[in-house]
């Protein structure tokens, strides 16, 4: 696989800073805000948010993580069983503003699993989608109120998001095969 870096460590921190801004500027405030990570690399991405938010606004924003494994309609294909790790939201999400935050948004799928399972957890005011990557190929009729970057990609092209909680590294790269 042929890798191309997308974007560097400061060029993640600048899309997250703007990111942190759309939000508040969207929302006019973050009073009834609540960031939900979908599991692994969005919970990372939206305690970033967090934290650059409650800069900007001098207030905390609470942050939830989402672990989606139970609502994926692929989980039939899957060969072994899924391993279950949980939810956690530190609030009611009754009557907020809950945004879902997540590395990558592809086919729409995830996302909608994210909706289903917050729907079980309460009925926010509304929904909204913050996106590290915007790379396309949509299955569903979804779409992100917040992108930090658009990148169009082929379906046989994958984008990995590193981040340093996990990956030891901050950037996105995009992998395609040699030719």
């Amino acid at each position: 696989m042929e890798e191309k870096e997308l974007m560097d460590e400061k060029a993640v921190s600048r899309a997250l800073t703007r990111l942190a801004h759309e939000i508040i500027e969207r929302n006019e405030g973050v009073d009834s805000v609540v960031l939900v990570g979908i599991k692994t690399r969005g919970i990372y991405l939206a305690n970033r948010l967090a934290e650059r938010i409650s800069t900007i606004e001098t207030r905390e924003v609470s942050v939830g993580e989402l672990d989606i494994t139970a609502y994926r309609d692929d989980l039939r294909e899957k060969a072994r069983e899924p391993e279950i790790v949980g939810s956690s939201l530190p609030v009611s999400i009754e009557g907020k503003t809950v945004i879902v935050v997540d590395d990558v948004l592809f086919t729409g799928r995830t996302i909608r699993a994210a909706m289903d399972a917050l729907m079980d957890m309460g009925r926010p005011e509304r929904i909204q989608l913050a996106v590290l990557i915007d790379r396309g190929h949509r299955e569903l009729p979804i779409r992100p109120d917040y992108i930090g970057k658009n990148v169009p990609t082929s379906k046989e092209e994958l984008i990995s998001v590193q981040l340093n909680e996990v990956d030891s590294a901050d950037r996105v790269v995009i992998l395609s095969k040699k030719e």
